[in-house]
């Protein structure tokens, strides 16, 4: 036996690793989630052309396609593996989760025709402090999974945002009112594309991306999200 893989073998003795929900070991083969959590992942399974999230922009931006992935109930599943990306330093499970949602919770028509992915970006400031961004390593798993490029440079927030968190829906509308703008928006035009978030609340953020991209001459937009709240 190599040294190298004896001592593989000694870290993961001790040190093993964990599903990223219940807690418990993983076994061979497993990665982030065991599989009864995997089993248990609450998974809206809705058809991405006329489903409920649809609601939520109705009469306020326009988009082609919406897919939330996962249901957001609080201490659910679904919240536990938002915290674990979003606030709990783990990234490259955000990139993992984007490669699960992308190979076994979506419809592979979703991605038809797509010739980009957009992640809603995080302010400076915002990224400075947390060190990355939850829906670009979202994004980055997906691109993976799908072959479908990233443009993360396009689409930016050019106003520090207090957090939606804790906010009624109105309050949510104003907050993100105009704080998103588009640099070289040539390169969106005339392309179907899809913003990705990790969570689909009252829809407040993702109106005003969308309202920012539509500068972009002939762009079609679509909406994927890990998780959407009931």
């Amino acid at each position: 036996m190599k040294l190298q893989t004896l001592l593989s073998d000694l870290v993961a003795l001790f040190y093993p690793k964990l599903c990223v929900v219940c807690g418990n070991p993983l076994v061979e083969g497993e990665e982030y989630l065991c599989l009864r959590c995997r089993l248990q992942l609450p998974a809206t399974r809705y058809p991405f052309a006329n489903n409920p999230a649809h609601e939520r922009f109705k009469g306020k931006a326009p988009c082609e396609k919406i897919m939330p992935c996962l249901f957001y109930n609080k201490g659910g599943i679904g919240q536990q593996i938002v915290a674990e990306i979003k606030y709990k330093n783990n990234p490259a499970f955000g990139m993992w989760m984007g490669s699960y949602a992308a190979n076994n919770l979506i419809d592979p028509d979703f991605f038809r025709d797509i010739h980009c992915l957009i992640p809603v970006p995080l302010h400076p400031k915002k990224m400075r402090k947390r060190r990355f961004n939850q829906s670009e390593m979202l994004a980055t798993g997906i691109s993976k999974a799908t072959g479908i490029p990233l443009i993360a440079d396009c689409l930016y927030r050019r106003i520090a945002n207090p957090t939606q968190t804790k906010r009624g829906s109105y309050e949510r509308w104003l907050n993100t009112m105009d704080i998103f703008a588009v640099r070289n928006r040539e390169t969106l035009a005339d392309k179907q594309t899809i913003l990705i978030d990790d969570v689909l609340t009252t829809g407040s953020t993702l109106e005003s991306c969308i309202n920012a991209l539509l500068v972009c001459e002939n762009i079609k937009i679509s909406i994927l999200t890990l998780s959407v709240t009931l």
